[in-house]
């Protein structure tokens, strides 16, 4: 089939008869529930994009394999040309959902492109599992799927590993092999747009102990998968809010959830990986499933930073403060952040790696620079916007304050921003500022920045240990043995 359309995806949303709990409730129609329609359709509007004359061929490209267009997330990577082909997709639709959607469908699809690539780190432990990953790349490819993934154990007892939990079963595990397939039970989280997506593919960090093995798990289901279940946080908006009052909380909404599995069987053919602690240890750094995403994350952040940083410039200048030295400088922290995380970016595609599959990732040091630096960044954005908003950000109407006709004259005079700046442009830009900044909606994004990676001080740690171990700090020791000049000059 090659790349679907928005109408093709949402038919597939409706076909689907997932278990959904959600506030109490377990929703019986995920495309008519209000929290999930509009996200719905800016994941169609990526879809169509594929089709637009626009787009089509900056973001997808003819399959070698089946003639067919397919998106270039798909596409393995073998040069500078390819890694831009790729950027292509990743920016179009950061664009299209201003970098505030983390998990479109081009960052899974990329991870299991990255592993199909890879197969032979998996053929070493079972042929079997090269096999289905390739198999699987392919299905997910030639019918354009939408993935969510799982890969975090429940928050229960960090201190100790899966094995160790009171519950045998509280981590994901496996429960006995049968001949159709492998019997799962247990928790998965963080699945993000779980509920509007086709597939759920597991897999974990690296870090599991002897004992682990039943955990060390790696497979894809569809995400009706008898059995398995979505307890979907706290919606952070509820489906109803006009585009005036919440321009961003209304759409681009981000539904995460636990999964849960009830003795789920996974076919054979979905099992990637299985009962093998150090397969699963290995999976990261031999596949490219690291790297490769945070590609896609690195420019998702960069278009999500500069929405950020903007949104601060408009607010400033929409009230008159940018011509305070104090003001301008915190803007201009916010613009060198941004151009900051752009050259890394460009760095990373110039010096890219190859992998002994001849597949190219961008370079891990820039990109792992880019994920020491965004949950520092993104936070400070917000903060520059919470700071030059002031109580602005606290005090604005509604869309329906502005079609009173009693108020309609206050709402013009005391709404007012600087010369030229109507009272509802003013409004319209502080809505805009407090969903990304104030609003439930927004925080989750806040958190989302900080964390989406791992715990940014541990990433930091691991970034310095494998660094020393790359590099002897030469300068230091050239710096140590360096000529006397003064001496030799003296003893001429």
């Amino acid at each position: 089939m090659g790349i679907r359309t928005g109408a093709q995806y949402i038919e597939a949303v409706k076909s689907r008869q997932p278990e959904v709990w959600m506030s109490g409730r377990k929703i019986t129609n995920v495309f008519e529930e209000p929290v999930f329609k509009r996200p719905i359709l800016e994941m169609a509007n990526l879809y169509d994009m594929q089709h637009d004359p626009k787009y089509q061929d900056q973001i997808t490209h003819i399959c070698e394999e089946t003639g067919e267009r397919v998106n270039n997330a798909f596409l393995v990577p073998r040069n500078y040309e390819d890694l831009q082909k790729r950027r292509a997709v990743f920016e179009v639709f950061a664009r299209a959902t201003f970098g505030l959607m983390g998990r479109t469908p081009d960052f899974l699809n990329v991870v299991v492109t990255s592993m199909y690539s890879n197969a032979d780190f998996l053929d070493k432990y079972n042929p079997d599992w090269a096999v289905n990953i390739k198999n699987y790349y392919r299905y997910i490819r030639d019918n354009d799927l939408f993935l969510t993934h799982a890969i975090i154990n429940p928050q229960n007892d960090r201190s100790k590993s899966s094995h160790e939990q009171n519950d045998m079963f509280t981590h994901l595990g496996a429960v006995k092999e049968t001949p159709e397939g492998l019997v799962v039970r247990g928790a998965k989280m963080l699945a993000t747009l779980a509920p509007i997506t086709d597939e759920v593919i597991i897999y974990s960090f690296p870090g599991f102990k002897p004992g682990d093995e039943r955990y060390a798990l790696a497979f894809a289901l569809p995400i009706d998968t008898p059995g398995l279940r979505m307890l979907c946080r706290e919606p952070m908006q509820d489906g109803t809010r006009p585009l005036f009052d919440h321009p961003l909380a209304s759409r681009f909404e981000e539904m995460d959830a636990v999964l849960v599995f009830d003795n789920v069987l996974v076919p054979w053919d979905r099992v990637f990986l299985y009962n093998n602690v150090e397969a699963a240890n290995l999976l990261y750094p031999k596949t490219g499933i690291a790297q490769q995403p945070a590609h896609q994350s690195g420019v998702r952040g960069l278009i999500k930073l500069q929405f950020a940083a903007e949104v601060a410039c408009r607010v400033a200048d929409s009230i008159g403060v940018d011509v305070f030295l104090n003001v301008q400088d915190q803007l201009g922290e916010l613009i060198q952040s941004v151009e900051t995380i752009r050259a890394l970016l460009r760095v990373a595609e110039h010096e890219f790696e190859t992998l002994p599959s001849g597949e190219v990732m961008p370079g891990g040091v820039s990109l792992e620079t880019i994920r020491g630096l965004m949950p520092t960044v993104y936070p400070r954005a917000i903060e520059v916007i919470q700071i030059i908003g002031a109580g602005g950000l606290l005090m604005s109407p509604t869309g329906a304050d502005f079609a009173a006709p009693e108020i309609a004259g206050d709402m013009e005079r005391y709404y007012l921003g600087r010369e030229g700046i109507s009272a509802e442009q003013r409004v319209k830009i502080f809505k805009l500022a407090w969903d990304l900044c104030g609003e439930a909606f927004g925080q989750r994004l806040l958190q989302y920045e900080r964390y989406y990676t791992g715990d940014p001080i541990r990433k930091r740690a691991i970034f310095y240990n494998q660094f020393k171990r790359n590099n002897t700090f030469s300068l230091v020791d050239e710096a140590l043995n360096l000529p006397d000049f003064v001496k030799d000059k003296t003893t001429v």
